[in-house]
């Protein structure tokens, strides 16, 4: 008998229209801080995932930093099957209840559908495997390896490396210098992300031997040397960018001048702040749209004013934010830059320069040239600064030799981000997940590090966190990773 011929499998019909996602309507949701964006209900979770082409190659799973499986998660909501999604999702991201509500959506951007509509919803899928399956499991550590690990500052790249260490068999302590946890995504507005999201990631921790000791600063007391002292075989600098930049003109030290991060984590924490009634923020990345649709709702009926030194299309925040931020009345100015601020002790306008787009410069933009002649003033009684944040290294040892990056961060020269000092590495990313994925890179180096010093090999695959006996693995038909510049 002659072989049979392998069956064809023809694929799902593409789909462009993607199923809306609730969104409460503008004139509601500014007078206060109540979410934005609703999750999905079961059958709408399962009629978008129905969407989804399952592409032998996964452009989604590549595209993600921290190499999640949405193809499978997908497939398996679209299946109804949404306690196995809930699993995938935990398996693989500690901080799945996080990014379900902040990531970037690197995977979207890569998604096939795109190309001839709407990609799918897969940041929004993930919710709904977590709000509609069972996502209160424990992490469960390998046998324990005997050796502790340091791990400085408790933003996304450390809290994504205690989870990597803890589940294979590490102790770990996290030490971070503010009161509470989640670095700059603290700063994240509540219409976006609450505590409770980060709170319900953290839980799941509470099996793996990972300790946060707060309001501490690893630098001044205890030092990179006293925690070796200690005993720590291996220490992880997770530092981020708390620090933020200043635009350096005339009028910045004057009251009324504030700089974004501190506006932003003032008002998480809901300490008192006093906002004038015509803002002016100063930025076009997601902080400056995190700041410019907070002071709106603080402000209460404010007017607020959003300059960007580019154009809209330029603009590196998430096109989501913006469009959001247009609905609920931000007013945006485009090719312009502060010059000064201007006022007699107290913020009373802003001096502009209007600009042209020019030719393309490092970053790949045309870069913006003042127009000759073209100045004006924007009256204003509050100015913040979102221009952009750095590292604060102050009070680490400069043996260390750390690269800070373009975007503000730190990280260790050699492999897997090791620093000049023996043991000691650092790393971190431009976005959550990106310095998720940094960390999870490093853990690899500072496993094999760990596992030299108990002459033993290395654990190069991640145990799986949920107790079972495969190790983590790419998907099939995974190529190569695809990352952002």
């Amino acid at each position: 008998m002659a072989a049979s011929e392998p069956r064809k499998v023809t694929p799902p019909r593409l789909n462009p229209v993607r199923v809306p996602v609730p969104e409460v309507p503008p004139a509601e949701r500014t007078a206060d801080f109540r979410e934005v964006l609703r999750g999905y209900d079961r059958s709408a979770a399962v009629l978008e995932a129905k969407r989804c082409i399952q592409c032998r190659r996964p452009w989604c799973v590549e595209a993600c930093p921290i190499s999640q499986d949405c193809r499978e998660y997908i497939r398996l909501i679209a299946n109804d099957d949404f306690p196995g999604a809930a699993r995938v999702t935990i398996r693989e991201n500690p901080l799945a209840q996080t990014l379900c509500k902040v990531c970037y959506r690197y995977c979207e951007d890569a998604c096939v559908v795109k190309k001839k509509g709407v990609p799918i919803a897969i940041r929004h899928l993930k919710r709904a495997a977590l709000e509609i399956g069972a996502s209160d499991l424990v992490y469960v550590p390998s046998a324990p390896k005997h050796q502790r690990v340091a791990v400085v500052g408790a933003g996304p790249a450390g809290i994504m490396m205690a989870w990597e260490l803890g589940v294979r068999g590490y102790s770990v302590t996290v030490f971070e210098q503010e009161p509470n946890l989640g670095g700059l995504m603290e700063t994240i507005p509540e219409y976006r992300m609450t505590e409770a999201d980060l709170a319900t990631d953290l839980a799941r921790f509470r099996g793996l031997d990972v300790t946060f000791v707060r309001t501490t600063r690893v630098g001044r007391s205890p030092t990179i040397a006293s925690l070796k002292a200690e005993g720590y075989a291996a220490i992880f600098l997770a530092l981020g960018t708390p620090q933020h930049r200043r635009m350096g003109i005339p009028g910045e030290e004057l009251e009324g001048v504030i700089p974004a991060l501190e506006f932003l984590r003032r008002a998480h924490r809901h300490e008192p702040i006093t906002l004038g009634r015509r803002i002016v923020v100063v930025g076009g990345g997601d902080v400056a749209m995190d700041s410019v649709r907070t002071a709106l709702r603080l402000s209460r009926g404010g007017h607020v004013t959003l300059l960007y030194r580019r154009t809209r299309d330029e603009m590196p925040a998430d096109p989501d934010e913006i469009r959001e931020a247009e609905a609920e009345g931000i007013e945006f100015r485009f090719l312009v830059s502060p010059l000064s601020i201007e006022g007699a002790g107290r913020v009373e306008r802003v001096r502009i320069q209007s600009l042209e787009l020019g030719p393309v410069d490092a970053t790949g933009r045309r870069s913006p040239v003042p127009i000759p002649g073209a100045v004006g003033t924007i009256d204003c009684d509050q100015v913040i600064v979102a221009v952009g944040q750095t590292v604060d290294l102050d009070g680490l040892s400069p043996p260390l030799d750390l690269k800070v990056t373009a975007r503000g961060w730190a990280e260790g020269r050699g492999p897997g981000f090791a620093t000049n000092i023996d043991g000691v590495f650092a790393a971190g990313g431009r976005s959550v997940v990106y310095a998720m994925g940094a960390a999870m890179e490093a853990a690899v180096e500072v496993d094999a590090y760990l596992a030299r010093q108990r002459g033993e090999p290395p654990t190069p695959q991640r145990p799986d966190p949920l107790g079972g006996d495969q190790p983590f693995r790419l998907p099939a038909g995974y190529t190569s990773p695809i990352r952002d510049p």
